[in-house]
């Protein structure tokens, strides 16, 4: 059966980083992952590295907001602790007719959101419809996912969406949804397991006005729904964000539908400075953290923490805004890129084992092209290019974050001074403007494009080229600034599109190397592994290569 071709080569695209996946997963349970003989009840006191922006699933496209709310939401499908591999979640299976346009989940029975609902294919397709009918502030306020994913809205605000690849979903019964899609994306089935496409409840999503959103400015305000009253299905229920000791409450779902949580109270204590969250792992005050630096992982291995080394499904890359005229010169990108001495960035400030990235996915995914241009360590030439274009004398916005430590980007600031550094050796002066990662910096380069550079990347959410590469490059974003390069839209449309597995990796084969040659929208940097950290009475911890852990397999003796 063509379907049946279909789905088995959507598998093995995710079939590349299972291998990766498991050895996180081996480590974990190693670790502690045994936790049936562990203690049970008790509190979980997990540090935050930053502020959530809220709560509402399709409104984040970030780890901070994404780690609690993995914990109150599922999604239809989802993936095995410590791997990429899908498995079953609130659909137990899934299947799609030949063209991969109509999609029919088998829902779990007996399911109910934590207010009681019951969840069934009817708040499924609300679920759906919901996101395909945003508009006004809602729908441009960073929905980035569900653009990347569906191309745009019943209704488009925004001239950067398109027209939208969702056509409607059907309640055929209690127990069955059925979605319809306009084309093939290669996305699916893995966008299914998204965190933003979470399945929220009808009931709560209307009675706390979950689409009200109003812009302010630079900044977005949020329903009640988003801040203080999310309802999922997850394990953990939402018991108060208290913005003022900066602590986000999660209690045990006494009546969840899969594994129940092991601790009674889950607490997400938001420490932004490393150094104080490190003092607080020591203090025990906080039983875990993440993102440790580099430099303290074999410290913090010797005073007897367990250290979970993830591998990386990741990308650090410098972006390059194109509404800057300088930049809108290729040669210019291509100084950058050469000025940059990112083996020597590895090694100082790289976790071991990272890499240097030569395009912008990991060599585990379909598509990556091992002969793409490749802009090695050459400061001359970077001058040379510089002289050609008339761009000797530049003068950069260099945006890079504080109070955050991302999977990709362990320390921004000693990032940003050493590649500040580079580009100041070949005669590009850089003024640096540092931000909050929250309610400031994605504000200012993905929603406004206030910058000329900024270090930004990405942690895959399932493992397809389109994760990557799409959801950087595959439309006009303001973050990289020029709306005309279609040419790269088209193709990144084209490959996306492609059923045939032999002939979706070529063309995304092809997208990589005219990426590096002729498009250069941004640098890739490294592929750094992230840490995560517990103290030894934690037990039953499984990593994720994808930094999706889930918390109810915990328990603290």
């Amino acid at each position: 059966m063509q379907a049946r071709r279909l789905k088995a080569a959507l598998a093995l695209a995710a079939s590349a980083a299972l291998a990766v996946g498991a050895a996180g997963c081996a480590k974990s349970e190693r670790d502690g992952g045994d936790s049936g003989e562990a203690k049970t009840g008790g509190t979980f006191v997990f540090a935050g590295a930053g502020d959530p922006k809220n709560f509402d699933p399709i409104f984040n496209d970030d780890g901070e907001s994404f780690r609690p709310v993995r914990q109150m939401f599922d999604t239809l499908i989802t993936h095995k602790p410590g791997t990429a591999e899908l498995e079953g979640g609130l659909a137990e299976s899934w299947d799609h007719d030949a063209e991969g346009k109509v999609w029919t989940f088998k829902l779990r029975q007996g399911v109910k959101f934590h207010d009681g609902t019951p969840f069934n294919a009817a708040a499924v397709c609300y679920n759906f419809d919901r996101w395909y009918n945003m508009k006004g502030a809602a729908a441009q306020s960073q929905m980035i996912y569900y653009m990347d994913v569906f191309g745009g809205f019943a209704k488009n605000d925004s001239p950067d969406a398109g027209k939208s690849i969702y056509n409607k979903c059907e309640a055929k019964d209690d127990g069955t949804a059925v979605l319809t899609l306009n084309q093939y994306k290669g996305a699916f089935p893995g966008a299914f397991a998204l965190t933003s496409l979470s399945i929220a409840s009808p009931d709560a999503l209307k009675k706390y006005d979950a689409d009200t959103v109003k812009q302010n400015g630079d900044s977005f305000e949020y329903s009640a729904f988003a801040n203080e009253h999310p309802v999922g299905t997850g394990p953990f229920i939402f018991g108060g964000w208290d913005k003022a000791k900066g602590e986000i409450t999660l209690n045990r779902n006494p009546d969840y539908w899969g594994d129940k949580a092991k601790v009674d109270k889950l607490i997400i204590k938001i420490i932004k400075d490393e150094n104080t969250r490190k003092q607080e792992l020591r203090a025990g005050t906080v039983q875990g953290i993440d993102f440790p630096a580099p430099a303290d992982r074999k410290a913090l291995e010797g005073e007897g923490f367990n250290v979970i080394n993830r591998p990386a499904f990741n990308i650090l890359y410098l972006g390059i805004n194109q509404k800057n005229p300088k930049l809108k010169d290729l040669r210019v990108r291509q100084a950058i890129a050469y000025a940059l001495n990112r083996q020597q960035l590895v090694q100082t400030k790289g976790p071991g084992g990272t890499k240097v990235a030569d395009q912008f996915m990991p060599d585990t995914v379909l598509g990556y092209a091992p002969d793409v241009q490749k802009y090695d360590y050459n400061p001359e030439k970077a001058k040379q290019l510089l002289k050609e274009a008339g761009a000797e004398n530049l003068t950069l916005n260099f945006y890079y974050p504080t109070d955050v430590s991302r999977p990709y980007m362990p320390n921004p600031q000693e990032i940003f001074t050493v590649l500040a550094n580079d580009l100041g050796a070949v005669g590009i002066k850089v003024n640096g403007v540092a931000r909050p990662w929250n309610g400031g910096y994605k504000d200012d380069v993905q929603q406004f494009g206030k910058q000329d550079l900024h270090i930004l990347g990405w942690t895959g959410d399932y493992n397809d080229p389109g994760n990557f590469v799409g959801t950087f490059f595959g439309r006009a974003k303001t973050e990289f600034g020029d709306a005309a390069m279609t040419e790269m839209f088209d193709a990144i449309a084209k490959a996306d599109g492609t059923v045939d597995e032999a002939g979706k990796k070529a063309a995304w084969e092809q997208v990589n190397r005219d990426i590096a040659a002729k498009w250069l929208p941004a640098v890739p940097i490294w592929h750094a592994p992230p840490a995560i950290v517990v103290t030894k009475n934690v037990k039953g911890l499984v990593a994720s290569p994808l930094t999706d852990e889930r918390f109810n397999t915990v328990s603290v003796s």
